[in-house]
């Protein structure tokens, strides 16, 4: 064993939840979600003695399962599958929002294009700012700006205005 694995399974056992939640709401996909999450901390593992201890190590996992999800895409073989089931994943944070709001939304967002459901995830679900979700995802600021707005935008017409700003 070597002398930084024990960080790295101390990491894995505090961060997991968290990552296989981005995990699915980034895939709308169990299996898949699953896969790349597995994906993920293997490539983690494999850098974390560049990575482990940098306070970098969770942005590191995010941008790796976005790659994930991206190349899995790409293949030819790439297939929908069902959607993720709603009760694996924390709710968004919304003031005062029931469990049925919250369920039409987690459905409502894994309708929208792939781009725009992450940029509404990475930046109103888990509130990074735009610099760090154009980073997260390799786009330019502007790009971050427009799926994000569109993916509001499309998420209030089929909601109402329930959906917020974050």
């Amino acid at each position: 064993m070597r002398a930084y694995d024990a960080d790295y399974v101390e990491f894995v056992e505090a961060r997991q939840g968290v990552l296989r939640r981005i995990a699915y709401a980034v895939c709308r996909d169990d299996a898949r979600a699953e896969d790349v999450l597995q994906e993920a901390l293997v490539k983690l593992y494999l850098a974390w003695p560049r990575v482990g201890g940098s306070g970098r190590e969770e942005a590191y996992a995010r941008r790796i399962i976005v790659n994930a999800d991206l190349d899995q895409r790409r293949r030819p073989w790439h297939r929908r599958r069902s959607a993720v089931p709603v009760e694996l994943l924390d709710s968004p944070v919304r003031d005062g929002a029931g469990a049925e709001d919250r369920l039409e939304l987690l459905t409502e967002l894994r309708r929208l294009p792939a781009m725009q459901r992450r940029t509404v995830v990475l930046r109103h679900w888990l509130g990074f700012s735009v610099e760090d979700t154009a980073r997260e995802l390799s786009i330019s600021e502007g790009t971050v700006k427009s799926h994000a707005s569109r993916g509001l935008a499309t998420l209030r017409a089929r909601m109402g205005e329930q959906v917020g700003t974050g």
